[in-house]
């Protein structure tokens, strides 16, 4: 069976056409807000385990809220500890997004926790995943390694001056660029102009399209998403979940008040 009919994950197939794909972080332990973002059309979600106070149950809650639509649940770990990628995964995660992937072996070790063997290093027991994707134990495992996304995030300088050796590591399916990271950890927290900033985000955006692994970041407005995806971003997050709350109540309490 070709690769592109045995993936059961519709992000890893929008991305293998190429078609640009829009998400949102989630921080909010929240069925609702799953079930809210999947029927406003978005294409996935980063459940965020690494900056919010949701934890493993109610990660388990929010990817299975999520079956029967088609937003793709992705999971963004506390950190790149593979054991960790094993729980999510096996509770029907879509795809784990690894944060300040700062070498290749980092990024290897990424890769191969997402995989089963002989291809990685993911072992038996997906109780709970064949059940969030409509199919068999034996249907689930023999797809998952051409269905899962193993997403690593460039969000540190020494990740950007090792760009071409990260990007060489094979298996990696998405890469996100993490702005806000990548300023905190420059001594430039929140200075998206500085020019540093700027020439280190376009250092390892040319290296992330050198290497054709679909590239990832984020937007903060629609004007600046059509930009990204015009240089070849293929997976923007237009805001987290938080961040639209807040801006949705206040522009409606400033446009109220006159």
């Amino acid at each position: 069976m070709p690769e592109e009919h045995s993936s059961f994950n519709r992000l890893r197939l929008a991305l293998r056409s190429g078609k640009p794909t829009f998400g949102v972080i989630v921080t909010m332990p929240s069925v609702q807000v799953v079930q809210t973002l999947a029927s406003a059309g978005v294409d996935w979600i980063i459940i965020d385990m690494e900056h919010s106070p949701i934890d493993i149950d109610a990660a388990h809650t929010m990817i299975a809220a999520s079956a029967g639509t088609q937003l793709v649940p992705l999971v963004r770990l506390p950190w790149s500890h593979h054991w960790q990628a094993k729980t999510v995964l096996d509770l029907g995660a879509m795809g784990v997004a690894f944060p300040m992937i700062c070498d290749a072996a980092q990024a290897r070790t990424a890769v191969r926790s997402v995989r089963y063997p002989p291809d990685g290093d993911r072992m038996w027991g997906p109780f709970y995943a064949p059940m969030r994707m409509g199919r068999s134990m034996s249907e689930y495992i023999e797809s998952a390694n051409d269905s899962l996304l193993a997403v690593i995030t460039i969000e540190h300088p020494d990740a950007v001056r090792s760009i071409d050796e990260i990007m060489a590591v094979a298996g990696i399916d998405l890469v996100f660029i993490g702005p806000g990271d990548l300023a905190m950890a420059m001594g430039i927290p929140g200075q998206f102009e500085d020019p540093r900033f700027r020439k280190a985000v376009a250092e390892a955006e040319a290296g992330i399209l050198r290497s054709k692994v679909p590239l990832g970041g984020v937007a903060r407005t629609p004007e600046q998403a059509r930009e990204m995806v015009d240089r070849g971003y293929k997976a923007v997050v237009f805001g987290f979940d938080w961040l639209l709350l807040q801006q949705s109540a206040l522009r409606f309490i400033e446009r109220a008040k006159g």
